[in-house]
């Protein structure tokens, strides 16, 4: 048994930072912080307030840290996906709003591609109040899915359901809408020769579906309300289903062959995102918390938690503050893993916010 620990490495600073995304191109290494919203000089406090004009940070790595390379426009960001289609590389972009109030939640998200020296506009989407794209693959297909909506009664009229899209070799075309009211996440995965697709909404229940050879189908519920974000691993052999919910317990499920069952609840309320991490002694998992209490009054000072997979179930291990946390990634560099975190509020409840690197390392316990 080993002690794990996450060492802070840097800080970079942000906006209202929504997601982190970790990925290398063309030999460099890039981070890309979507951001939601920047401070207005005289306002009050209000996690939902703000100027949602902003750029995307896309920051490349150098000796000394990483330092900027690009800007790109995404209004209102909650997301950035990187991925591959052949040798083209593209980074889309979640946009849940634009303006500084009133807002629009009728917006364009853009997915940008690489020109081998910078990223320009490809391919605009209009949707409602955007959370996240996922790309993933389905027989050698390949998937763009979105995850939208806000379900208010100023906007019940204007509302879309998630939606799926397909490359047709030169676009992303329309492919398949996902019932919906007020999404958050994706999660595409395989499991004993199924193709998965969970989806995550704050208010309806978030679900599982499975591919059946011409669109996905729905295979089950996972969680009844409050869903934010998904994890999936193998342990001991057995397929395993992380589930984050913001207002309830955290779930674990387990694969039984037919379905996914309720293995354990993870204590605490505000989870917002999950990340499984494999290192050299054990499978571990990362979990950010986002807020507790409510919009009106939220507390964004939490301690987020650090869990490893032990006699067959996750142990809280490590602890580590986040500040209205949104996002984290888990990538490496030539010294081994490293782990980012997106935080998107301060205390005072202002957007001005340090993303957080750490270093993820593992040592021999006492008991070793």
């Amino acid at each position: 048994m080993c002690a794990a620990r996450l060492t802070e490495v840097s800080r970079i600073p942000a906006s209202g930072a929504r997601a982190v995304e970790p990925f290398d191109l063309d030999g460099m290494s890039f981070l890309a912080i979507p951001q939601l919203a920047y401070d207005i000089a005289g306002q009050p406090p209000d996690m939902n307030g703000g100027d949602s004009d902003t750029d995307l940070l896309l920051l490349r790595r150098a000796a000394a840290g990483y330092e900027p390379f690009q800007a790109l426009p995404a209004p209102g960001g909650e997301d950035a996906e990187f991925f591959h289609i052949g040798d083209r590389a593209f980074l889309a972009t979640a946009s849940i709003r634009r303006g500084h109030g009133p807002y629009e939640f009728a917006t364009e998200s853009t997915v940008y591609s690489w020109t081998g020296s910078r990223f320009e506009p490809f391919q605009s989407f209009t949707g409602f109040a955007a959370k996240q794209w996922r790309h993933f693959t389905v027989a050698d297909r390949h998937f763009l899915a979105l995850a939208q909506g806000v379900a208010v009664p100023a906007t019940a009229s204007s509302n879309q359901p998630s939606r799926i899209f397909h490359w047709d070799g030169e676009l992303f075309r329309p492919f398949q809408d996902i019932p919906s009211q007020w999404a958050y996440n994706w999660h595409a995965f395989g499991l004993d020769g199924h193709e998965f697709l969970a989806h995550a909404d704050h208010v309806t229940p978030s679900r599982l579906y499975r591919w059946d050879g011409s669109g996905f189908v729905f295979h089950q519920d996972l969680l009844e309300r409050h869903g934010r974000a998904f994890a999936s691993f193998r342990a001991d052999g057995t397929g395993y289903l992380l589930v984050a919910c913001l207002l309830g317990e955290s779930k674990l499920l387990r694969w039984d062959g037919e379905r996914f069952v309720e293995h354990a609840v993870l204590d605490g309320l505000g989870a917002r995102e999950f990340a499984v991490l494999h290192g050299k002694h054990g499978l571990y998992v990362l979990r950010v918390n986002f807020i507790l209490g409510t919009p009106a009054a939220p507390k964004p000072t939490l301690t987020s938690q650090l869990y490893q997979w032990r006699e067959g179930h996750l142990a809280v291990v490590g602890e580590f503050p986040t500040s209205g946390g949104t996002d984290v990634a888990v990538f490496s560099d030539d010294q081994g893993p490293l782990v980012a975190v997106s935080n998107s509020l301060s205390a005072d409840v202002r957007f001005a916010t340090d993303t957080v690197l750490y270093r993820f390392t593992e040592e021999p316990s006492h008991q070793d």
